[in-house]
């Protein structure tokens, strides 16, 4: 099996290892195999891959798109290292406005499945990151984007601060509410 996969805190979010083979040339291994995903329940079809690259201390998020186009995410830092986060933000869920956190790297080539249902972001712990992003449902809709204030008191996520220092965010993200603050039909 080219993959190993784990359940998280939140358990639709699954931290993937996929299998490395290296030799003297380098490394190979796969980032994606239906089967493989499906017989552990992941049963996705992807529909766009977009690439970041950002700086040290760069916080990216919390984003998602609302219904009907909402999306599921396969996330890789193929550079560098990340603090990636997903928020469950699923109407009615048990783990409403909880979140989890794995750190991702270039290093490790682990990967974080995001499902639809919950809200993500990162930050840059390296000097920079080159962040890869696989997504299901549907492609990207301006008009559906979400966003939840990275700093939100009431989800209260830990991220690393003292490692890069005040983050870095576009004028965008610094005007997202809070989850408490979206209307019914912005939650998934």
């Amino acid at each position: 099996m080219p993959f190993d996969f784990e359940k998280l805190y939140l358990p639709e979010v699954i931290l993937i290892k996929p299998k490395i083979f290296t030799d003297e040339r380098g490394f190979f291994l796969e980032i994606f195999k239906q089967s493989e995903f499906k017989g552990f329940g992941i049963e996705t079809l992807f529909i766009q891959g977009n690439i970041s690259f950002s700086k040290r201390g760069v916080l990216r998020g919390l984003h998602y798109q609302r219904h009907p186009k909402a999306q599921g995410k396969l996330v890789m830092c193929l550079r560098g290292e990340i603090f990636d986060v997903a928020v469950d933000i699923r109407k009615g869920s048990p783990t409403f406005g909880k979140w989890v956190s794995v750190i991702l790297s270039e290093k490790t080539k682990n990967m974080l499945w995001i499902p639809e249902g919950f809200a993500h972001g990162f930050l840059v712990l390296s000097e920079y990151a080159k962040v890869l992003y696989l997504v299901t449902g549907s492609e990207y809709a301006p008009q559906y984007e979400g966003g939840i204030i990275w700093n939100d008191p009431d989800i209260g996520i830990n991220w690393p601060l003292r490692d890069v220092g005040e983050p870095i965010l576009s004028q965008k993200d610094k005007a997202l509410p809070k989850l408490s603050e979206l209307r019914e039909e912005d939650l998934l």
